[in-house]
């Protein structure tokens, strides 16, 4: 049966969700953040992983309108002050992975002290992608390989990304598009991919749990016979 210590997931569908009932997309944002403390919580009380990695906001996501990039800076601010007693009570670690420069300082401050408060939590490590892009994280990893002279091989580069977790175990999109959108590459090598049409608000630990249970009967051989 397969182990699966490392979960990632493309949290995708909040725009429609919110079309669909004709509402304003930040709307969709909002329900999104509420199914991410649920589906953080299922996995915080599954012993097994360990790890699980979600894509928050990408490196191309500046290119949507400025008050919904505004709208998501805040709500990602909001978030993490809301969420603060849910990590220590199901004692979750947050990292986050990505450039951080960008956003703003009061933003930076509030996820450094989420960080810090956070840091000795055992049970799972949340990870959230934040202006993150997997070819900006292999480019960056490189370019701070070669400034401090040291040989790029698979294993430095492994070291070197933001990502010094287990590679991913599964992935999961969600809101039927079956593409990785520059997210994890490098650690999903060998990931199993498991996609639902499900958007992201009406996705649900029930959901997970199932899909979980399909990548447990799975063979998975890492090039091998």
């Amino acid at each position: 049966m397969n182990k699966l210590e490392h979960l990632a997931i493309i949290m995708d569908g909040n725009g429609r969700w919110a079309k669909k009932r004709g509402l304003n997309r930040t709307k969709g944002h909002e329900k999104g953040a509420e199914v991410v403390r649920d589906i953080t919580t299922y996995c915080a009380n599954n012993s097994e992983i360990k790890t699980l990695t979600l894509y928050a906001f990408s490196t191309e996501n500046w290119k949507r309108p400025k008050l919904e990039v505004e709208f998501l800076m805040k709500l990602l601010d909001k978030y993490l002050t809301k969420e603060s007693k849910v990590y220590q009570e199901q004692d979750v670690k947050f990292e986050t992975i990505g450039n951080l420069e960008p956003f703003s300082k009061k933003l930076k401050d509030t996820i450094a002290k989420t960080k810090e408060a956070t840091k000795n939590n055992r049970k799972l490590t949340q990870i959230l992608a934040l202006n993150y892009g997997a070819r900006d994280e292999i480019i960056r990893a490189i370019n701070s390989l070669i400034s401090k002279n040291i040989e790029v091989t698979e294993e430095s580069l492994s070291k070197a990304l933001d990502t010094p977790y287990s590679d991913v175990d599964l992935l999961i999109r969600t809101s039927g598009e079956q593409r990785l959108s520059n997210y994890l590459l490098w650690q999903s090598a060998y990931a199993e991919l498991a996609f639902t049409k499900t958007l992201w608000p009406d996705f649900t630990p029930k959901e997970l749990e199932e899909i979980i249970q399909n990548y447990k009967t799975r063979e998975r051989k890492f090039g091998g016979i």
